[in-house]
């Protein structure tokens, strides 16, 4: 295997774990920022290390329509075209890919750029190779992602192709020192989801994606379909659920055993004027802060907090300055990561349950 992954600690079916690539070692549980475009929105490379980031999550179908894989792979591959030394993981594309309602077959997926109306083909093959073109650390199978609610059967192809098209990309992967994960899909069927995970852990791969939720589908039927994959999942490998970034959505399937998130969820937030504290979400439009010349949580530690007050940023919000978006993202980039790592520490301490409890009170009180 390329990444070795291992445990630190164990509550219950809680883990803290550290994984190790060719590029260095991050701790886990971990929350991935999203630069779909090779860039967290309004924020650089610089920032992301000062915050503490340990992986960023850039995307493939974008990345393969503007600026072209070749002129990423001609630059040296993403980290050098983009500045940024940590650990990238890509995504195949896939979900953008069937978001666009695109024709289908068994041998991959025709779809329109969103940029130029242009035809494009992707298979799991042509996903691999685009990956490793790419260069990033850990790189995900192409799967098929159907939108929820849907037809039984439909689900149940959908996890057929996706368990062929990941025993392709497995035998076409060669990347040295680079992560292949395969994923796990089944809408909200635990038993097709329970189905999934097994087909894909016979194939081998490096870590176990869970994809396909958080697209709809109520809290309760999300963390059923999770757990039903989990428990399939071997504990040695890395589990990642895609797509999941409230804190609630965090907690809860830390919870369950997973060790990777991604999500837009901070950075979108952040642009629009809404902002995490430990109370929950802050709306910065809200007249209340006009005047309010508190950080914009007392309890966190990061340079904005330590520097602007909530009128200040109210300010720069409402007028439309660029700083504004930055700032706020910044803070909830940092936001999210500590309360990851305060997750992480209550699983070495032995006080998850307690820190579940707390946080399902602030952002899930009808749970």
């Amino acid at each position: 295997m390329t990444l070795a992954f291992e445990l630190d600690g164990l509550d219950g079916t809680a883990r803290a774990g550290r994984a190790t690539t060719a590029r260095g070692t991050f701790t886990t549980p971990c929350f991935m920022p999203v630069g779909t475009r090779g860039a967290v929105r309004t924020v650089s490379a610089v920032d992301l290390e000062d915050l503490g980031a340990q992986v960023v999550l850039a995307n493939t179908y974008h990345l393969m329509l503007r600026p072209g894989v070749d002129v990423v792979a001609a630059a040296g591959g993403l980290h050098d075209f983009t500045g940024w030394p940590g650990h990238i993981l890509t995504d195949s594309g896939g979900y953008q890919v069937f978001s666009l309602s695109p024709a289908v077959d068994d041998d991959g997926v025709t779809f329109r750029s969103t940029y130029d109306g242009s035809a494009h083909r992707l298979t799991p093959e042509s996903a691999v190779a685009a990956q490793e073109a790419l260069g990033a650390d850990i790189a995900m199978v192409l799967d098929v992602c159907p939108a929820l609610p849907a037809p039984a059967d439909v689900v149940r192809r959908a996890v057929d192709r996706t368990a062929a098209w990941a025993a392709r990309s497995r035998r076409v992967h060669r990347r040295e020192g680079q992560a292949l994960f395969g994923i796990v899909q089944g809408g909200t069927d635990e038993l097709l989801r329970a189905d999934s995970a097994r087909r894909t852990i016979e194939v081998g791969f490096d870590g176990y994606a869970v994809g396909g939720l958080s697209v709809g589908e109520s809290r309760a039927a999300m963390l059923d379909a999770l757990a039903a994959a989990v428990a399939e999942l071997p504990t040695e490998r890395p589990r990642y659920l895609m797509g999941v970034g409230d804190p609630a959505g965090l907690v809860e399937a830390v919870g369950l055993g997973v060790d990777l998130f991604d999500c837009v969820l901070p950075t979108r937030l952040a642009r629009h004027g809404t902002v995490l504290t430990a109370e929950g979400r802050l709306h910065l439009r809200n007249a209340a802060y006009l005047r309010d010349d508190r950080p914009l949580d007392p309890t966190c530690t990061c340079p904005v907090c330590a520097r602007w007050s909530r009128s200040y940023l109210r300010h720069l919000h409402q007028v439309g300055e660029p700083g504004a978006g930055r700032l706020l993202t910044i803070h909830n980039l940092a936001w999210t990561f500590a309360f990851v790592a305060s997750l992480r520490g209550s699983v070495l301490d032995g006080t998850f349950g307690a820190r579940r409890a707390a946080v399902l009170a602030t952002w899930a009180p009808a749970a």
